[in-house]
């Protein structure tokens, strides 16, 4: 009954426009980011040096970014339905993304203190719980049988990510460096597309041939 009551909301809405309103936020974000960088204020190498940093948490940034707007196209492209709700999920995570440049902006500009560095942390972690909450939020209005809802599982690899930013938060105040390691972890654990949806769509589709 519940799926039913969703069935007759969801139909009328288009999956396709989320999809491409969540793309256009996420380039323009990673746009406003890699306008943030300085070039070096000279022409040698230690000039080249010093803005290093800078570079490094833009590409770390560049990748969550990147994850997130991949996973995201895979997680729309095995969902059938969407509702008020998930119009509102998808908003909340286009809220906590936005702030990313802002993070990163105010960490590389403070050289990594730990008040901005944590800071980032935060953003990182609400932007984590924040996908987790669409996630949820789109299975709840899928056929119980659908291919999304038996790929998503127990979602083992978003439950370790949401740990390591939560830990990584409190170990900032104690070694910033450790912290961004970890914050670079979890991007080397999404760094391929998740593969539960993309096998569960390619078995779907040849089971359909």
């Amino acid at each position: 009954m519940r799926y039913k009551a969703h069935h007759a909301l969801s139909g009328v809405m288009n999956k396709t426009r989320l999809e491409a309103f969540s793309d256009g936020v996420i380039a323009i974000l990673i746009t406003i980011m890699v306008l943030d960088l300085h070039s070096p204020a000279g022409s040698d190498l230690p000039s080249l040096a010093a803005v290093l940093p800078s570079v490094a948490m833009y590409l770390l940034s560049f990748v969550l970014l990147g994850i997130y707007w991949n996973n995201h196209h895979h997680l729309l492209h095995a969902t059938a339905h969407i509702s008020g709700a998930v119009l509102w999920a998808n908003l909340d995570l286009l809220f906590w993304l936005s702030l990313v440049p802002f993070a990163t902006r105010w960490m590389s500009e403070s050289d990594f203190a730990v008040v901005p560095t944590a800071s980032y942390g935060v953003v990182l972690l609400l932007s984590a719980v924040a996908y987790t909450i669409l996630v949820r939020v789109i299975v709840a209005v899928q056929p119980p049988d659908s291919v999304l809802v038996r790929a998503i599982g127990s979602d083992r690899k978003g439950n370790i990510s949401l740990a390591i930013y939560a830990l990584a938060i409190p170990v900032t105040f104690f070694s910033e460096g450790a912290a961004l390691a970890m914050f670079a972890l979890v991007a080397l654990i999404w760094l391929v597309p998740d593969r539960r949806i993309e096998s569960r769509v390619f078995l779907n589709a040849r089971q359909g041939d």
